[in-house]
């Protein structure tokens, strides 16, 4: 039984096409991971699951009776509740139940007239319902939920609206995955999730029984949970059976393919060009526009490897072989122990991935090393001239009026002043910056569009280190993925917070671990 059927559905926005000739089902416990760049139609098909857009052309069709749970970054909460008052009220059945059984015990306790047959078979039945709603332990489902999650004992009582939006994105993913929904429908969820929360989420999976479209960056919660690919790309969805390692495989031989197909097409053209020009040179009318044309193609060469647009990018770098000095760094906050007596060397070459759980101190470590924070104890000593660059920062200051082309370009010292023309023009295409968006203003763009700017603003600074706070959380996948491989090339060092496993392990050469454990102990370890 399909849950969720499009059927040839066409979505236009201000006449600009966003879905093509989509074509998609949902059965009973799929699992969708749902890709694609920033803007391509991903949260278009959520709203069409929920029938907050409604299609141009084609049909939609629900079952009747689904229920449904969505989670985005925006998704709405009790602000004036606490998230334990909010999960409580999940499960008012319960609670009605409970307070029927604690009525029949306090009857046959005081009541010696009461039918006491009829109560406990009344007893008995409220047994089988408690049974059902499989509600002797929702207390300690709650509570798995909220620990798991990274709630303390003052964020489970105090009004959601005093929470950080980090947290009350997580309030609301705790919501959902407690009431269980037919279908989830959701958009990100492992953002602002630390690694613990993002391994719980994937266990709750194995046993969550109905169906669900995820749009997600974080290539190895796809990997684990989702049982097929679909991918928005040139306004039509392309379907890909398996997780996402599969997917690769499967999207590398579909481009092969694709690209056979075109050298079989020119060939074709080909001939089909040498015949129109006989005709034409016989006639003695040949303009020969075509057949430039297609020489163009034939002679045309292949665009050069990313990597050799990024090592042309940064072959003007030079950076010092150590560039900081870290020395019995220790911070706390009360009694809170969060780093003590950290000691390290950042190296020309270092990717040290900063992982823990949230809150244990990962971004006041960034803090503390760009001065932003004093330690309490200990010193963080640059190198003479070791610029550094925060890529928060960056996306915090970004200028609203101002366009993508000045925004690269106009910081002091960018590598954009001293690199050529035609090699930014080609570092800028790989992170899907058009002609037109470079001329765009930066208030005109969506959130991921705005992430990827202060990204090349970093990539393109000319500093030494680059500082990155969860910097996977607002890009899309192929901006990810072209990040990595600058990352790998860039002369400097980098230190980067993230709770994206992927991404870390293809980074790292070095880990900073805040031990949960043991407050204050941070492992410093290689990748």
């Amino acid at each position: 039984m399909s849950l969720i059927r499009l059927n040839d559905v066409h979505v236009t926005f201000d006449k600009a096409p966003v879905l093509r000739e989509a074509f998609f089902r949902l059965e009973q416990r799929d699992r969708v991971g749902l890709i694609g760049r920033n803007g391509s139609g991903k949260s278009t098909l959520l709203k069409l699951a929920l029938e907050q857009v409604s299609p141009d052309v084609g049909t939609v069709t629900i079952e009747p009776g689904v229920t449904f749970g969505y989670f985005s970054q925006f998704s709405e909460l009790d602000g004036e509740a606490s998230i334990t008052e909010v999960l409580e009220g999940l499960f008012a059945d319960i609670h009605e139940t409970e307070a029927e059984l604690a009525s029949i015990d306090a009857t046959i306790a005081t009541d010696p007239s009461a039918d006491l047959d009829a109560l406990i078979l009344r007893q008995s039945e409220l047994f089988e319902r408690m049974d059902h709603l499989d509600g002797w332990d929702y207390t300690r489902r709650i509570d798995t939920a909220l620990t798991t999650l990274g709630f303390t004992a003052a964020h489970r009582v105090c009004p959601i609206d005093d929470l950080s939006g980090g947290w009350r994105n997580r309030a609301a993913l705790a919501k959902i995955v407690l009431e269980g929904p037919d279908v989830l429908l959701l958009d990100e969820p492992t953002n602002f999730l630390d690694v613990a929360g993002v391994e719980w989420l994937e266990a709750w999976f194995r046993d969550f029984r109905g169906a669900a479209i995820i749009v997600s960056h974080d290539r190895r919660f796809l990997d684990s949970v989702v049982t097929r690919i679909v991918e928005v790309e040139n306004f039509h969805l392309h379907e890909y059976p398996g997780n996402f390692g599969e997917y690769v495989v499967q999207k590398q031989f579909r481009l092969k393919t694709l690209e056979a197909q075109f050298v079989h097409e020119s060939e074709l053209l080909a001939f089909e060009a040498e015949g129109i020009a006989d005709r034409r040179e016989a006639a003695k009318a040949a303009s020969g526009k075509l057949g430039k044309q297609l020489a163009g193609i034939k002679k045309s060469r292949a665009p050069r490897p990313v990597d050799e647009i990024i090592t042309e990018i940064y072959r003007g770098l030079h950076v010092k072989d150590v560039l900081c000095r870290v020395e019995g760094l220790s911070k706390s906050y009360g009694d809170k122990v969060l780093f003590s007596d950290l000691t390290l060397e950042v190296r020309r070459g270092n990717r040290i991935a900063v992982v823990g759980s949230n809150g244990s101190g990962k971004s006041t470590l960034l803090r503390v090393l760009t001065g932003e924070e004093k330690p309490d104890a200990g010193r963080a000593d640059w190198a003479s001239g070791a610029k550094v660059v925060s890529y928060n920062t960056m996306l915090d200051e970004l200028d609203l009026d101002d366009t993508v082309t000045h925004a690269v370009n106009a910081l002091p010292d960018s590598l954009a002043l001293t690199a050529t023309r035609k090699s930014v023009g080609r570092f800028l295409s790989m992170f899907q910056f058009s002609e037109a968006d470079l001329k765009n203003r930066i208030g005109n763009l969506s959130g991921g569009q705005r992430a990827r700017v202060a990204m090349a603003q970093c990539l393109l600074s000319g500093a030494s280190v680059l500082l990155l706070d969860e910097p996977t959380n607002h890009l899309d996948m192929p901006s990810t993925q072209i990040m990595e491989r600058a990352l790998a090339h860039f002369p400097g060092a980098v230190i980067v917070v993230s709770h994206d496993r992927f991404f870390t392990d293809k980074i790292a050469t070095r880990r900073l671990v805040f031990d949960a454990n043991t407050p204050g102990d941070v492992e410093v370890s290689a990748a």
